[in-house]
């Protein structure tokens, strides 16, 4: 399945895909008497059943996905609303949110060997040989997810401002000290992520050792669409070290392509990440784990490696993100009005 998180009103609300429709699942799920108790007026009864948000729809697992395989199995006999109610809407029409807004915790991975390599080597480093021995994770702000549409910056993150091209995992239950088996059997579905970088920020901050902050914690972008596993089983090889994915991935600035990879290039895969990321603590339905950038995937790399002269995002510039399966993530670079720069004082020399 394809789920979304769409505007309707000025609120969230949750919807499956279904061809170029968007069908309002609460509102399906009242509608229809295959699923028991639907067919009637109260929302309470679907609400309850399939969750008010899509968080929810998550942590209910099997019993609320149930009910969405049985609204997209009947899609053809739903009517455009029920008692005064859209049911059915045209998807070009509809504004998509982030899938999961406000995920509880977000992650992202460092997972694609090639990245990696040529970022260290653009700037006059060996190939790091802990890479190969555990994956690894930075925590980046769960408040600060966006979907599709603008992404709104200050002044400071337009100084080498960057993409990068990644796909997201996102868990289905609570769980802590998984194995790698037991954690890819957590895992619900992806979806497509562009992880921003302000690099002139992140690289006077990782001087100091402590990981990105202030150049990563402005916005990630998620979406269009969360995909079910089960959607992507011709795409998806088994493994004893989790499952990988065939997804080729591509990214555009202003409609020319910049970017390409593979979702099954991943070194790491994301069982072994989640895994690792359990240990000691309670991974939650909802949470996101990003995969890292995949070679070729931003700025920095294709700079350093003269395959762009000096070229980052500005005011203005669109960035496309496509994945094979899991649809088109969409963003248009805005300077916030009356942007200013970071407190001068927190930028001058200390002694």
């Amino acid at each position: 399945m394809k789920l979304v998180t769409f505007d309707s009103n000025g609120q969230p609300r949750v919807g499956l895909i279904h061809e170029d429709k968007l069908i309002d699942l609460v509102a399906a799920v009242r509608r229809l008497d295959v699923i028991p108790g639907g067919r009637g007026k109260d929302e309470g009864f679907a609400r309850a059943r399939v969750g008010n948000s899509m968080l929810e729809l998550i942590e209910r697992g099997e019993h609320a996905l149930d009910a969405a395989r049985a609204v997209l199995q009947n899609a053809a006999s739903l009517p455009e609303a029920h008692d005064g109610f859209p049911i059915v809407h045209e998807l070009s029409q509809t504004r998509l949110l982030a899938p999961i807004p406000r995920p509880p915790s977000m992650r992202d991975g460092y997972a694609f060997r090639q990245h990696v390599v040529t970022a260290r080597k653009n700037r006059g480093l060996e190939m790091i040989p802990e890479f190969d021995q555990f994956p690894v994770f930075y925590f980046t702000n769960h408040n600060s997810v966006v979907g599709p549409g603008d992404v709104v910056v200050e002044r400071d993150h337009l100084e080498r401002l960057d993409y990068e091209l990644e796909v997201a995992v996102v868990i289905a239950k609570s769980g802590s000290n998984w194995s790698v088996k037991e954690a890819d059997a957590s895992l619900f579905g992806l979806l497509v992520m562009n992880d921003w970088s302000a690099r002139a920020l992140q690289m006077e901050e990782m001087k100091l050792s402590l990981g990105p902050a202030k150049g990563k914690d402005f916005a990630t972008s998620l979406g269009p669409f969360l995909v079910t596993l089960d959607e992507l089983k011709d795409r998806t090889t088994e493994s004893p070290r989790g499952r990988t994915f065939d997804l080729p991935m591509r990214a555009f600035i202003n409609g020319k392509q910049l970017s390409q990879g593979n979702v099954k290039d991943m070194n790491w895969t994301f069982a072994e990440i989640v895994a690792r990321a359990s240990y000691g603590v309670t991974m939650h339905a909802g949470d996101v784990i990003g995969s890292g950038t995949c070679g070729t995937g931003c700025l920095l790399e294709l700079n350093g490696s003269k395959i762009t002269d000096n070229l980052w995002l500005k005011a203005g510039d669109n960035v496309r993100l496509e994945v094979d399966k899991l649809g088109v993530l969409e963003n248009r670079i805005v300077s916030r009005e009356g942007s200013t720069h970071i407190a001068p004082e927190l930028r001058s020399t200390k002694t």
